[in-house]
C-alpha cells in the first residue's frame, strides 16, 4: 500500500472515531436535556393538515386539563415522543457523517498528495540521476520544514558526488595522458637501439618484445583517455550517418578480417544519429575489432542497423553469467586473456552509448560468441530525396 493511500486512511480513521464521539456525546447531552418520561405532550394540529406530530411540555410551560384542548389536538405519551426524536436525531447523525467521511477522505487524499509532493520529486530527481548525469537537483522551495531538509540534504549529497565523480575522471584523463610521454619516448628508443648495424639477434628479439609491451600500453592509455572523455560526456553534437560510420569501420578491419580468417555479413540502412562522430566510430571500431579478436577462425561477423545496432560473432560459448562483467574495465573470459586487447573495448561502447542517451547490452550466442546490442536514439532529421 503506497504512502498516500495509508495517510489517506488515517486521516479517514481519525475523522470517523471523531465524528462517532461527538455523536455519541451528542445523544447523550440530548437524553439528558428531555426529562419527558410519565409527561404527556401535545401539538395543535391544522385540521386539514393530514400529519401526526408532537411536541413537548417543557419545564416553565404551564400544563392545561385535558378537556381544555382543542378538538383538533392529539396527545401523545412523553416516553414516545422522546424515542422518536432520539431516533431521529441518531439516523440523521450517522447519515450526515457517512456524508462527512465521503468528504473526508476526498479531502485527505487531496491533502496527502499535496504533502508528498515533495517527496515524488525527490524520486524523480533520484529515478534520472546516472554516474555520468548527476546535475539534476530538487531545489525545492517552501518553509523550512522537514521534507525542505531532505531535499536539501538530497541536493548537497549530488554536489559531493558530481564533484567526486569529476575528480576522479580529470584524474584518470590527467594520468593516461601524462604516461603518453613516457612511451612514446620509450618507443622511440627501441626503435633507435633496434636499427643499430651491431644489434644482436638477442636483442632484436628483445626489442621486438619491448615494441609489443610498448604498443599494448599505448592502446590501454588511449583507451583510458577515450574512456574519461565519453564519462564527462559531449561538448558538442553534430549529425552523423551511424550506416557510414559502421561502412568505413568495416573496411577500416578489413586486413584484421584478413588476417583472422573472418567474414563480414553487413545489412544496414540509413540512420541519423546526433553525438561525436569521433566516439561514434570508436564505439563501431570497438565492437568490430572486439568480434574479430574474439571470434575463430573460419568465423563470421554480422553487423545489422535498424532499429539498434546488432554485432553478432562466432567465436568460443561465453557463459551468460559473466556477460555483465565484460562491460566493466579490464575485465575479459579467463580464454580471452592471449588476445590483444586491452579489456576496455565493451566499456567504451557502454560509455559512449550512454553519452548519446543510448545503451548497450550483450548476451551469448547460441553457436558460441557474443551478440552485442547498441540502442542509439535516432533523430528525426531525414536525408533529402
Amino acid at each position: 500500500m503506497k504512502l498516500r493511500t495509508r495517510l489517506t486512511a488515517w486521516y479517514a480513521g481519525v475523522f470517523l472515531i471523531a465524528g462517532v464521539a461527538l455523536i455519541g456525546l451528542n445523544y447523550w447531552l440530548l437524553a439528558e436535556w428531555m426529562p419527558l418520561e410519565g409527561m404527556a405532550v401535545s401539538r395543535a394540529l391544522p385540521a386539514d393538515s393530514g400529519m401526526t406530530g408532537v411536541t413537548g411540555a417543557y419545564p416553565g410551560i404551564a400544563a392545561v386539563e385535558a378537556g381544555q384542548l382543542p378538538v383538533d389536538t392529539m396527545v401523545v405519551n412523553g416516553a414516545d415522543f422522546a424515542a422518536d426524536t432520539m431516533s431521529t436525531v441518531l439516523w440523521q447523525s450517522i447519515i450526515a457523517l457517512l456524508v462527512a467521511a465521503v468528504l473526508a477522505v476526498w479531502l485527505g487524499w487531496v491533502v496527502a498528495g499535496r504533502v508528498l509532493a515533495p517527496l515524488h520529486s525527490i524520486t524523480s530527481t533520484a529515478h534520472r540521476l546516472e554516474a555520468e548525469r548527476l546535475d539534476h537537483r530538487i531545489e525545492l522551495d517552501g518553509p523550512p520544514d522537514e521534507l525542505k531538509e531532505l531535499a536539501d540534504t538530497f541536493d548537497g549529497m549530488l554536489d559531493r558526488l558530481a564533484s567526486s565523480f569529476d575528480s576522479q575522471k580529470r584524474f584518470v584523463a590527467n594520468a593516461s595522458h601524462e604516461l603518453r610521454t613516457p612511451l612514446a619516448v620509450q618507443r622511440t628508443l627501441i626503435e633507435v637501439a633496434l636499427g643499430a648495424p651491431d644489434a644482436s639477434d638477442d636483442i632484436r628479439r628483445l626489442g621486438a618484445h619491448l615494441l609489443d609491451t610498448n604498443e599494448r600500453s599505448e592502446k590501454l592509455i588511449d583507451g583510458l583517455l577515450l574512456l574519461a572523455r565519453s564519462d564527462r560526456g559531449l561538448t558538442s553534437r553534430e549529425l552523423v550517418w551511424l550506416d557510414e560510420v559502421v561502412e568505413d569501420e568495416i573496411e577500416s578491419c578489413a586486413a584484421l578480417a584478413a588476417e583472422k580468417k573472418v567474414t563480414f555479413a553487413v545489412r544496414t540502412r540509413r540512420y541519423l544519429v546526433d553525438g561525436d562522430p569521433v566516439l561514434l566510430a570508436q564505439l563501431v571500431g570497438n565492437l568490430l575489432r572486439n568480434a574479430l579478436l574474439y571470434n575463430k577462425p573460419g568465423g563470421s561477423v554480422s553487423v545489422q542497423l535498424d532499429q539498434e545496432l546488432v554485432v553478432t560473432n562466432t567465436g568460443p560459448t561465453v557463459p551468460a553469467q559473466a556477460v555483465p562483467g565484460l562491460f566493466e574495465p579490464f575485465r575479459r573470459l579467463r580464454d580471452r586473456t592471449g588476445t590483444a586487447g586491452s579489456g576496455l573495448g565493451l566499456s567504451i561502447v557502454q560509455s559512449v552509448a550512454r553519452a548519446h542517451h543510448g545503451s548497450a547490452k550483450a548476451r551469448p550466442n547460441g553457436g558460441g560468441g557474443l551478440v552485442v546490442q547498441v540502442n542509439l536514439p535516432e533523430t528525426g532529421v531525414r536525408q533529402p530525396s
